[in-house]
C-alpha cells in the first residue's frame, strides 16, 4: 500500500481526493492522510513512519510549502514531495524544484494528472528503496566477509553479488595451519577474565598479519587458524604470500609471547605449517551460514605440517611444493617427511626470515645435512660440531640425535 501525505489548507480538498481516489482506497492499494499546513504536517509524520510521499501546496498559514520542503530534505529520509500551485507562482515551484522537490503540479488540480504523478512517483520511492535495500545487504555482506579476508578482498566481494555465493571450486591455493603448543593445558589454569583478552589480542593481531598478506582467514578453531592463499580470488603469488606471512606470523606469535611471559603467562611457542596444491573451495555453510573454507589433500597435508614441528623442533615447516613456487626462498632443508597415512614422502623446508639469517650458521648446517642425505658417517661429526657451535638449533640437534640413534639418510618416519 502507498500512504500520500497531503498538505493543503483548502477545506474541501480532503472530501474530494477521497472522492476521487475511493476504488484504490477500498482495494487497499492506496491510503491518505491530511494536514491543513507544515506544522501540523511534521506532527503527523512523526506519528507515521509509513508514509512514503508528500504532496504540498505551496501557500499556506503558520508553515508555507518550501518551509516545510526544506525541512523535509533536513530528515535522514527525504520524503519524495509533489509541490502544488498556480501558474502564477510559478517562481516559487522553481525554487521548489530547486531545494529537491520531486515533481510538481499546478491548481486546479488535474486529478488524472495527479494519479499519473502519484504512480510515478510511487517507481521513484520503490527504486530509491530497492537501493538502499542493495546498499545495507552489501554493507551486511562486507562486514560478515570482513572476518574472512583482506579488506579490499572483501570490498571485492561485496559488491559482486554473485561472488559472496562462491560455491564449490577446485583450484591451487596454499594452505597455511597454526597451532599454539601446551595452550590446552595452559586453558585449564587461567581465569576467564584473563583468558578472553589473551585470545582476542592474539587473534586480532594475527588476522592483522593475514589481511596484510591479502590471505584469507578460513577458521579459527580453539587456538588455531586455518588461512588460504589463492582463493577466493586469483593469487599467481600465493606461494610467495603464503611464505611471507608465515614469517611474519611468527614474528607476531613470538612477540605475543614475550609480552604475556612479562605479565606471568606462560605461552608455548605457535606452529606453522604450510602446503600447496589442488583443493575444492567454497562456501560451505548451506542456507543459514556463511562458512568458506576448502577441502583435500592439500589441506590435510598443511595440517600434519604444523603437527611435523613438535617433533622436529622447528617452528614453521613448509612443503617443497610450496618452496619450489618461491624465487629467492631463504631457509634450510629438513628432510623427506612420511606422514600418517602417506606412501610418499613429502620434501620439508624450515623458512627464515632475511633478518634472522646466518650464513655462518646456514652453510655449517647444509654441510652436515649433505652428508646425512649421502648417507655419509662423517654427517655425525659434522652435526655434533654444528650444535656445540649453536646449542639453541633445536633441528639439528633432532637430526644428530636420530644419527646417533642408528638412522641414517633425510627421509624421516613421523607418526
Amino acid at each position: 500500500m502507498t500512504r500520500v501525505l497531503f498538505v493543503d489548507d483548502e477545506p474541501d480538498l480532503e472530501a474530494l481526493i477521497r472522492q476521487k481516489f475511493r476504488r484504490k482506497i477500498l482495494d487497499g492499494t492506496v491510503s491518505f492522510l491530511f494536514a491543513h499546513d507544515g506544522i501540523e504536517a511534521l506532527a503527523l509524520l512523526a506519528q507515521h513512519g509509513d508514509v512514503d510521499m508528500v504532496v504540498s501546496d505551496l501557500n499556506m498559514p503558520r508553515m508555507d510549502g518550501l518551509s516545510l520542503l526544506q525541512r523535509l530534505q533536513e530528515a535522514d529520509e527525504k520524503l519524495s514531495t509533489i509541490i502544488v500551485s498556480a501558474y502564477g507562482d510559478m517562481a516559487n515551484i522553481r525554487t521548489a524544484m530547486n531545494r529537491g522537490a520531486f515533481d510538481f503540479l499546478t491548481k486546479p488540480i488535474d486529478f488524472g494528472d495527479l494519479e499519473t504523478t502519484i504512480d510515478k512517483t510511487v517507481r521513484h520511492v520503490e527504486a530509491l528503496r530497492e537501493a538502499r535495500r542493495r546498499q545495507s545487504a552489501a554493507e551486511r555482506a562486507r562486514a560478515s566477509l570482513a572476518r574472512y579476508f583482506s579488506p579490499n578482498l572483501a570490498e571485492k566481494l561485496a559488491s559482486d553479488g554473485e561472488a559472496v555465493d562462491l560455491g564449490g571450486q577446485r583450484r591451487d591455493v596454499a594452505a597455511l595451519f597454526t597451532d599454539i603448543s601446551g595452550f590446552t593445558t595452559l586453558v585449564e589454569t587461567l581465569e576467564p577474565e584473563t583468558l578472553g583478552p589473551l585470545l582476542n589480542e592474539y587473534f586480532g593481531a594475527m588476522a592483522d598479519v593475514v589481511f596484510a598478506h591479502d590471505g584469507t582467514l578460513a577458521k579459527i578453531i580453539g587456538d588455531a587458524l586455518h588461512i588460504l592463499f589463492g582463493a577466493p580470488g586469483e593469487q599467481p603469488d600465493h606461494a610467495s604470500r603464503a611464505i611471507s606471512c608465515a614469517l611474519a606470523l611468527d614474528a607476531c606469535a613470538q612477540s605475543f609471547r614475550e609480552r604475556w611471559r612479562a605479565r606471568g603467562i606462560g605461552l608455548g611457542v605457535t606452529r606453522i605449517g604450510l602446503h600447496d596444491g589442488p583443493a575444492i573451495v567454497g562456501n560451505f555453510g548451506g542456507q543459514r551460514f556463511f562458512d568458506y573454507t576448502a577441502y583435500g589433500d592439500t589441506i590435510n597435508i598443511a595440517a600434519r605440517l604444523e603437527a611435523a614441528n613438535k617433533p622436529l623442533g622447528t617452528r614453521i615447516c613448509a612443503s617443497g611444493r610450496v618452496v619450489e613456487q618461491v624465487d629467492g626462498f631463504l631457509g634450510r632443508p629438513i628432510g623427506e617427511l612420511m606422514l600418517r597415512g602417506r606412501a610418499e614422502p613429502i620434501a620439508a623446508f624450515e623458512p627464515v626470515a632475511p633478518e634472522f639469517h646466518d650464513p655462518e650458521a646456514s652453510d655449517s648446517y647444509g654441510r652436515a645435512f649433505t652428508l646425512m642425505r649421502e648417507g655419509d658417517p662423517e654427517a655425525v661429526a659434522a652435526f655434533a660440531a654444528h650444535v656445540g657451535a649453536h646449542p639453541g638449533d633445536q633441528l639439528a640437534t633432532f637430526h644428530l640425535k636420530r644419527l646417533l640413534n642408528g638412522a641414517s639418510g633425510v627421509r624421516i618416519l613421523l607418526d
